[in-house]
This record gives structure tokens, C-alpha cells and sequence, in this order.
């Protein structure tokens, strides 16, 4: 029996209609003969929905009791029993009641493909792993229950529910959606126009990312190498030289002549790691193409164009976008080169070589530039001058005993020598004089630049090749082991430097201090500024030193971006460390670009908690503050009317009426302002030993509670504010009374541990989810009590606040049994 297949409908928003589209296959496949039934599906009263049901077989759900209430479930063991060959199961996200079986839904429909049956299913696209914070950034309504995305994808079909946001508007005024109560409240919050867009382009994009993974794995399984032209991918090649700038540039004007085409960088790094890429210039040019909206990749291989083409077509690339190239025009004709090799194989992707200011400039650097320094090709150019004559001297003192391929040996040792010290320049020198002295003294005839037989002229040429040959090879060989040395520390400078920003708090600060230490400088000071003219300010420096107040203040001053420089005292750098000091410099700038994003981040938090505390306040005010107020005034109201005559019965209650509202005002302001006090740090404390035995009877007595009280007799005393202590004791066994059933009233206890005390308050009734005992402290509101009559919603939050001001603490926990345990720690006096 083979495993089941998955069809999952995918919806951008409730109400599009997947249930419907659901319901709406089964019974096409149940015309068709196939056997079908319903597992488990959710019409939440919509006659559209629910009528879609008839003619379909319905299993029974099963009755799941938890916490004092039954609550119903699919019955997976019916449905596995009954066996049909497709089950309909609504709501693949959803959260299954404890006692079921399985903790989620989709292991439930996993259990039924195992079995091998093929289940229809639907999901939200605000209920997918990946998606749900951004979702909750868009709704600001978190989302609780979430499936696994990789769940989704390996769905044999994905069918999108869409429907426009104007159309699921009117759906939702027409009341198919939701009950009219609810309407209002729905169109301005959740199902805002804004909102649905976002979402609704949230569930194309994902799907878009499935179908190309689904496009990807067809290719692979029939060998398809060809590029097929889906979405435009365009690919930009970095060597990382400063022409990259341009490069990205260009490809991203080439993508954006296309909607949604995606742009890709990628690095070549050679397979023996020395790229000779500036990184400096790389973590640049990365920040540029994210900032642009592309991706930034690395690959290594030993064949460039071929590394590039197999990665721009596994990306299924349509355009590639290469520099031109930067060797001269011989070095052209005796090898094609990156970008005519890769043009030449690219097939059906199109290559664009762009032209640029850098090319010809690196070409004569790259020419110039040698593997060893100018102490070397000296010392090389000392050795071939100074060992020519005096080799000559010596063989011809042994003429008559050596033979001339013997002679042509000693000068190619020479030669080695020559390159092995000096490298090419040296070689060519003495290859050159050992022919011409080769041939002078020693090939007959002697002393004549004239050779008498054949096989000496071979022997003089192959003299000639065989030095120039080992000394191009003892050259690049130099150039490789400077460039491998100068790749290794770089690297080690690097991993160093990375280490050390990762495991600082202050990584800014933690990446200048390791520039100061690898360079040996006294001052590293990072410098910017608004725009030119503007004064330079310090953005970060280190160092004993006073920082740089601009870059003529320093030996060396490196720019990294218009209005940001590096600037180093100490002493002049080297010019060959410049390159890794710009390295550092570019990621100083990374750095300091996430702490001013941070910053921002952090001002528009607060801002947003002001703004939320704000609209929660006035909404407190307008209703919760705004009803005692008017119960009061209604009352006195009534008492001064000269039209009605009040007995004195009628008039005692409106009195009692009016001070009862009163009072409820009373307590709200005083939170309010506690609240505010408690956020301004303006709280003021009369701290002194308190015995709990006296305060926890107070409490229950303020609210005319009987309940049960356990201070062992041996309990000391804690160091708090009576004031403060009692309100915090009111306040949590006001709670507990609210949700405790009338036979099982709360209870208060107390405890000693070490130098704290602990003090709790246990109720027995429904309690709340773990992922909830934070947010219940957050002020003005109640986590689904829509009892306007009982408070704003500041009891808790204030309560904490007030515990924390005394040194305390106040944590929820599970009460065993059920219900909800608050317990304030306190120090002990």
C-alpha cells in the first residue's frame, strides 16, 4: 500500500472560500465514483459552506473533555478504520485539544497518508512557520496556531484560493463571513484593504518560491540543463574590483526592465583560495546589491567561466552580466579569456559585457606588479652579473676535460639560481649571457659568435628555453606562496577580528580596538558626517589618544563611503596592509550602520509602546472612566431634581450609588497614576518590615473575601510598603475571586526560601496558556474578558510594576489541579 497524496488549498485570508473550494472537489471526485468522506470540517455557520456538505458521507467527531468542558475533535481512528480513498480535513494548522492523540492537526493528516489516503486540506497563509511574524507585522494579531512549511511544500498540489481584497470586503458586508456583530470591527482592523493586499501578495510570493522548487525538481529528474525562461534572473560576476559598483548598477536597471525579476551576485573564489579579491571592495559591493533587492553569493571553482555557468544555470538564470576584461590586448590573443570563454558557452543565457573605467588602468597594474620584491630581483640581477664571468673563469680552466653539454649544465644551475633568487628579470639576464658566453668560449670555433655544428645550436637553444622556462615557473611559484602568505594572514587577521566583534557587546568599538592591535597605532578613530561641507563629528575611536576630530588629524586616512572615513594615527601604513585596512574599514561601516539602525529601532519601539499606551488609555478613558462618572452624576442628578420626591430609602441608594462610582473613579485614576509614577521612576517607597500574618487577612478583608489563609508561625517578616503591599494583595486575589468558581474559592499561603519570601495566591479556575503568562501583564487588557464593568486592565501590570519598585517579584504559574497560581517574592526583612 502506497503512501497517500496531500492537496492543500491555500488561502491569502479567512473567508476566500478554501472549505468551499475543498467541499467543492470532494463532491466532483464523489461523482466520479471515487470514495469520499468528511473527517473533520469547520463551516462556521456560512449556509454556502454548510450546504456544500450535502450528499457527503460526515464521520462523527469524537468528544474530548479538558479542564471541565468537552470539546470535539476529527476522530482519526474512524476515519483510518472506515478507510476511504479520500478524506476532506479543514484547518491543517489547527491546534488539537490535549487528550486527542497527536499535539497538531497536520500529524493527524500524516497518520492518514501513511494509511495511503489521499487528503484535501486547507491552511491560511498567516498560519505558515515562516511567514507568521511577518503576517503579525502586517495584522499586528499574532497568529498561535502554525504549521511547518516544509509540511505544505511536500504537498503533491497546492491550488491558491485568491480573491481580491475589494471583493472579500463585500463577501464580509454581505455577512457570509462573520456574524454582523462582528463586521465593523473586522473591516477596520484586520481586514483593512492594506492588509489583505500585503497578505494576498505574502501567499503568491510563497507560492511562486513552491512552483519554482516543484519547476526545479522536474529538471533535475529528466536531466534538463537548458535554461527555461520562467522569471527573469539576472546574474552579475564579481572579481572584486572596484568596477563592481558599475556592474551591479547596470544589472540592476537590466532586471528592473522586467517586474519581479530577481538579481544575483556571485564571486568566483578560485579553488586554491587566492583570489586576489579586495575584500574590502566585496563587502561593498554586497551591501549594495542587498540594498538594491539582490542576493549576494560565493562559489568556488578552479575553472571560472565554467563555476560561473554551472551556477547561473542552476539558478536558471536568463542574463549574465560580466565586466569587460582587464588584460591587454595580447595577453587576449594568447588566451580568450573569462568573458569570451563564458559568452561562447553561455547557450540560450544572454551575456551583456559591460564596459568600464577600471579595465585598462588594471591591466598596466596587473603587468607592472611582480611576484617578489625589488631586494629580490637585485640581489637575482647581483648573483647573474657576478657568476657569469666567474663561471666562465673556472670552466675554461677545465676545458680540456669537459665537454660542452657539461658546460651548458653549469650555466642552467646558474640560471636556477638566478630565478630562484631574483625571479624572470635575472633568469632572461643570465640565460641570455650564458648563450652568448655558451657560444663565445666554448662551442667551436672558439672565440667567434659562430657555431660549426648543428647539434650545438640545439643544445645553445635548449639552453636558452629550459632556463627561461624554469625561471617562469620558480616566478609564478613566488607569486603564489607571497600571494598564499598574504591570503593567510589576512585570513587569520580576519577570523581574529571576527571573533572578537562577535563576542563583544560593543562590536563598533570591539572591530576598531583590533585594527589598533593588528597595526600597532594609538589612535583609531571612525569619522562622519551629514554631507559636504558639514563638520566631521566622531562616530566611534579608541585608543589613549584624543580621537581625530577630521582626517588631516591622522597618518592615514582611509575613506569608506562619501561621508565616512577611517582615520589611523600611530604611524604610515605600508602600502601592502592597505588593502586588508580597507577591509576592515568596510565592515566598520557595517557596523556602524547597525547601530544607527538599532537606534532606530529602538526610538520607534518606544514610540510605538507610547503610541499603543496611549490609544489604550484614551480607550480606558472613554468608556471605563467615562461609566462610574456618569453613574455618579446621574445620581446626584436625580437627588437635586425638584420634580421627584425621593424616599428616604430611594435616596440613601442613589447616595450609596454615587459613592460606589465614586470610588470605582477613585481606583482607576490612582492606577493611572501609579502607572505613570511607576514608568517615570517617580514612585516613592516607605519601605519597613512587615509581618505577613496581619497584611494577607487586610487584603481579604478589603474585599470582603472568605478565604482561606496558611502563614506558618515561624514566617518572617518582608521588607515592602504596606501601602503598596496591600493594594498588590487586593489586586491579585481580586482576580482570583473574578475567575475562581463559587465552590472552590482562592487561597492564600506564604513561604520561606533562603532570604526571600514567597507569597501565593491560587485560584482554581481556568487558568491561562504558558505563551500567555507574560502578555497578562501588559496594561489595558484583560486577554478576551470583554467585561468593560471590572476594570481597564491595569490591575496586573501595576502589580508587577509595584513588586519589581520593592525589590520583588510576581510570577504566574500553572495551579495543579487547574486554574492559575500568582506568586510575589519578596526580600526578607
Amino acid at each position: 500500500m502506497g503512501r497517500g497524496t496531500l492537496r492543500v488549498y491555500l488561502g491569502a485570508a479567512p473567508g476566500v472560500g478554501k472549505t468551499y473550494k475543498m467541499l467543492e472537489e470532494g463532491r466532483r471526485r464523489l461523482e466520479r465514483g471515487t470514495d469520499v468522506v468528511v473527517g473533520f470540517v469547520e463551516t462556521h455557520a456560512r449556509p454556502a459552506t454548510a450546504a456544500m456538505l450535502d450528499g457527503l458521507e460526515v464521520l462523527p467527531r469524537k468528544d474530548v473533555a479538558y479542564r471541565g468542558s468537552t470539546f470535539t475533535e476529527m476522530d482519526i481512528d474512524a476515519v483510518v478504520a472506515r478507510r476511504p480513498e479520500v478524506a476532506l480535513v479543514d484547518e491543517l494548522a489547527h491546534t488539537n485539544i490535549p487528550g486527542s492523540g497527536n499535539d497538531k492537526r497536520w500529524q493527524d493528516i500524516e497518520r492518514l497518508l501513511d494509511a495511503g489516503i489521499d487528503v484535501l486540506t486547507t491552511v491560511n497563509v498567516q498560519h505558515l512557520e515562516s511567514l507568521n511574524d511577518v503576517v503579525e507585522g502586517i495584522t499586528g494579531v499574532p497568529q498561535r496556531e502554525t504549521v511547518p512549511d516544509a509540511v505544505v511544500r511536500r504537498a503533491e498540489q497546492i491550488e491558491l484560493v485568491d480573491m481580491t481584497p475589494e471583493a472579500l470586503r463585500r463577501r464580509m458586508a454581505h455577512g457570509n463571513i462573520y456574524k454582523p456583530e462582528k463586521i465593523d470591527a473586522a473591516l477596520g482592523n484586520y481586514f483593512r484593504v492594506g492588509n489583505l493586499t500585503a497578505l494576498r501578495e505574502l501567499a503568491l510570493l510563497w507560492l511562486a518560491d513552491k512552483v519554482d522548487d516543484q519547476l526545479d525538481q522536474y529538471r533535475a529528474d529528466h536531466g534538463i540543463d537548458k535554461k527555461w525562461e520562467t522569471r527573469e534572473r539576472v546574474v552579475v560576476a564579481l572579481t572584486g574590483g572596484p568596477e563592481g559598483d558599475t556592474l551591479i548598477r547596470r544589472a540592476a536597471r537590466v532586471a528592473a526592465r522586467t517586474k519581479a525579476a530577481d538579481l544575483l551576485a556571485v564571486h568566483i573564489v578560485r579553488g586554491d583560495g587566492l583570489a586576489g579579491a579586495d575584500p574590502a571592495n566585496l563587502t561593498r559591493q554586497r551591501l549594495l546589491v542587498e540594498s538594491l533587492g539582490g542576493t549576494y553569493h560565493q562559489v568556488l571553482g578552479a575553472d571560472v567561466p565554467k563555476a560561473l555557468l554551472d551556477f547561473a544555470r542552476g539558478v536558471n538564470a536568463t542574463q549574465l552580466v560580466l565586466g569587460a576584461s582587464r588584460r591587454g590586448r595580447l595577453a587576449q590573443i594568447l588566451s580568450p579569456g573569462v568573458g569570451v570563454t563564458t559568452t561562447a558557452e553561455s547557450g540560450a543565457i544572454d551575456v551583456h559585457l559591460v564596459t568600464h573605467e577600471e579595465a585598462r588602468r588594471f591591466a598596466f597594474r596587473a603587468r607592472r606588479a611582480g611576484g617578489l620584491g625589488l631586494r629580490r630581483r637585485l640581489g637575482g640581477l647581483l648573483l647573474a652579473a657576478a657568476g657569469l664571468p666567474l663561471l666562465t673563469f673556472v670552466l675554461s680552466q677545465f676545458r680540456e676535460d669537459m665537454v660542452l653539454p657539461s658546460e651548458i649544465l653549469a650555466y642552467l644551475v646558474l640560471a636556477v639560481a638566478a630565478a630562484l633568487v631574483g625571479g624572470l628579470l635575472p633568469a632572461l639576464f643570465c640565460a641570455v649571457g650564458g648563450f652568448l658566453l655558451l657560444n663565445w668560449f666554448f662551442t667551436p670555433p672558439v672565440n667567434r659568435f659562430t657555431i660549426a655544428e648543428r647539434e650545438n645550436v640545439f643544445a645553445l637553444i635548449a639552453f636558452v628555453f629550459v632556463s627561461v622556462a624554469v625561471a617562469t615557473v620558480v616566478d609564478g611559484a613566488a607569486r603564489r606562496a607571497r600571494d598564499a602568505a598574504r591570503a593567510s594572514a589576512e585570513a587569520q587577521t580576519l577570523s581574529t577580528l571576527a571573533g572578537s566583534v562577535l563576542h563583544g557587546d560593543n562590536p563598533l568599538e570591539a572591530l576598531l580596538e583590533r585594527v589598533r592591535e593588528s597595526f600597532g597605532l594609538t589612535c583609531v578613530t571612525l569619522l562622519e558626517r551629514d554631507a559636504e561641507p558639514a563638520p566631521w563629528r566622531v562616530a566611534a575611536s579608541v585608543g589613549g589618544d584624543a580621537p581625530c576630530m577630521s582626517p588631516a588629524e591622522g597618518e592615514t586616512e582611509v575613506p569608506i563611503e562619501e561621508n565616512v572615513a577611517l582615520v589611523l594615527r600611530g604611524h604610515a601604513l605600508p602600502a601592502e596592509t592597505r588593502r586588508l585596512v580597507e577591509a576592515f574599514a568596510a565592515h566598520a561601516a557595517i557596523a556602524l550602520r547597525q547601530r544607527r539602525l538599532s537606534e532606530q529601532a529602538a526610538a520607534a519601539g518606544t514610540l510605538a509602546e507610547v503610541d499603543q499606551l496611549r490609544t489604550a488609555l484614551l480607550s480606558a478613558v472613554s468608556h471605563d472612566l467615562r461609566t462610574p462618572l456618569a453613574s455618579a452624576k446621574a445620581a446626584v442628578g436625580s437627588l437635586r431634581s425638584p420634580d421627584v420626591h425621593f424616599s428616604d430609602e430611594d435616596q440613601a441608594e442613589l447616595l450609596a450609588t454615587a459613592e460606589e462610582s465614586l470610588d470605582k473613579l477613585t481606583r482607576l485614576v490612582e492606577n493611572l497614576l501609579d502607572m505613570s509614577r511607576l514608568q517615570a521612576g517617580a514612585l516613592a517607597l516607605a519601605l519597613e518590615p512587615i509581618d505577613l500574618a496581619d497584611a494577607l487577612p487586610r487584603a481579604a478583608d478589603d474585599l470582603d473575601a472568605a478565604v482561606p489563609i496558611n502563614v506558618p508561625p515561624e514566617l518572617p517578616p518582608v521588607r515592602a510598603d504596606p501601602a503598596l503591599l496591600e493594594r498588590i494583595l487586593v489586586n491579585l486575589l481580586a482576580n482570583a475571586l473574578r475567575y475562581s468558581p463559587p465552590d472552590r474559592p482562592p487561597a492564600l499561603g506564604a513561604s520561606a526560601h533562603a532570604e526571600r519570601v514567597e507569597i501565593r495566591v491560587v485560584d482554581h479556575g481556568p487558568g491561562l496558556p504558558a505563551e500567555d503568562h507574560d502578555r497578562v501583564f501588559q496594561p489595558f487588557q484583560r486577554l478576551g474578558d470583554r467585561d468593560n464593568s471590572t476594570g481597564v486592565g491595569l490591575g496586573l501590570a501595576l502589580s508587577r510594576g509595584l513588586a519589581e519598585a520593592m525589590g520583588g517579584t510576581l510570577t504566574p504559574e500553572p495551579t495543579p489541579g487547574g486554574g492559575l497560581t500568582m506568586t510575589l517574592t519578596l526580600p526578607r526583612a
